[in-house]
């Protein structure tokens, strides 16, 4: 059996768990390191090298092309969300042109309820803020 080997380094834990869930997907077995540790506490960061995911040794090469098909993939599907078919919205994002956005209700809410309507709006495709009225 081969031994576990630190594959790639990671500042959060989410990034991790993508990279991960992605392996476990394509049937790498793949495991986090110091994910609890960082969590409790980011200033050990730097001191035990981040968070790190491992995979056994002779799963390293599949592991990378695996991730980087993954990387590759990833503008490609982002660009099939592009446009949704039923937008909320009459209007699109000024950045990218998608119709796949949403209201920004955070700054005229208070604890979860909306009291004004907001003019600020956000696109799922490319993160912009805009206003729009």
């Amino acid at each position: 059996m081969s031994n576990l080997v630190r594959f790639k380094f990671y500042e959060t834990a989410l990034e991790a768990n993508r990279d991960k869930q992605i392996l476990a997907d394509n049937g790498v077995n793949s495991f986090i390191a110091n994910e609890q540790l960082i969590q409790s506490d980011w200033l050990l960061s730097q001191a035990v090298g981040g968070i790190q995911l491992q995979v056994f040794e002779n799963d390293i090469e599949k592991a990378k092309q695996i991730l980087q098909d993954y990387k590759d993939n990833e503008k490609f599907a982002l660009e099939v969300e592009h446009t949704i078919s039923d937008p909320e919205f009459d209007f699109v994002c000024p950045k990218c042109g998608s119709n796949h956005i949403y209201r920004d209700d955070s700054a005229t809410s208070f604890f979860g309820i909306s009291f004004l309507t907001s003019h600020k709006f956000k696109c799922y495709y490319c993160d912009n803020e805009f206003t729009h009225e």
